[in-house]
């Protein structure tokens, strides 16, 4: 297997210049991992004013806020993460908002 490297801040980068063109204000690109794996790793760009809907947790996750800043809600709870934050995703229905023009590399291994 070979070693392979990545910068994070391009692709944060790279992803929010993509968002901001998106009509959704979001993006996504996998930068390890995929559905033949456990693990994967995602860079989401979200510009200020969107998000990711409520959706389910798929299995262990975390977010790790690499640019701007974002708010985790699950129910009536909410954290706020800013650029070096690692957010542990509760497994509960959740959503991801963008409070700025942010990217976050969203971490998840998959249950089952």
């Amino acid at each position: 297997m070979a070693m392979e490297k990545s910068s994070l801040t391009a692709k944060a980068r790279q992803q929010l210049k993509v968002a901001a063109q998106a009509s959704s204000g979001r993006s996504a690109d996998t930068v390890y991992g995929g559905h033949e794996h456990v693990l994967r790793q995602t860079v989401v760009g979200l510009i200020a004013g969107n998000k990711l809907d409520d959706h389910d947790n798929p299995g262990e996750s975390t977010i790790h806020v690499l640019v701007g800043r974002v708010r985790l809600v699950a129910g009536d709870q909410s954290w706020d993460g800013s650029p070096g934050d690692l957010l542990i995703v509760p497994n509960a229905r959740h959503s991801l908002e963008a409070i700025e023009d942010s990217a976050v590399l969203l971490t998840v291994a998959k249950l089952g």
